[in-house]
């Protein structure tokens, strides 16, 4: 289980509206607790593919590094990775199983026409075969 806090939830779904037509991406910072997972902080991060970002997210692995530097810095641990599908459902796609970590959550976030439909989040396996989908509280 995942839960989001309603500051990091706004600002997530702010960067999603705000990147709209293109994927957002970004970290989520907070503690791993006996009940799973708190998410206190969002860290927007900057899409760093180089071709359609309409369609497609990358991170740049000094990017990710700093923020998880930064939450070592506030006591916090880095809990996962957030990005928007614009005009799209909220899945897990090959790809996106591909470039994860499976220590990680991924929180995937329907933006439709600009604006926040419904979200998602994805738990990997340690082979990256397959993504379960987790319980989110926002």
């Amino acid at each position: 289980m995942i839960r989001i806090e309603p500051e990091p939830w706004a600002a997530m779904v702010a960067h999603a509206r705000q990147s709209y037509p293109n994927e957002c991406c970004g970290a989520m910072l907070g503690a791993i607790q006996d009940d799973g997972k708190l998410v206190r902080q969002a860290v927007p991060l900057q899409n760093a593919y180089a071709g359609p970002q309409a369609t497609r997210y990358e991170l740049h692995p000094v990017d990710l590094l700093a923020a998880d530097q930064a939450a070592r810095a506030r006591d916090m641990d880095l809990i996962g990775i957030y990005h928007s599908h614009p005009d799209c459902d909220a899945y897990f796609s090959k790809t996106d199983l591909q470039n994860s970590c499976p220590w990680y959550s991924f929180v995937v976030l329907s933006i439709q026409k600009g604006e926040f439909d419904h979200a998602r989040s994805f738990l990997p396996n340690p082979e990256q075969t397959e993504a379960p989908q987790e319980e989110l509280i926002y």
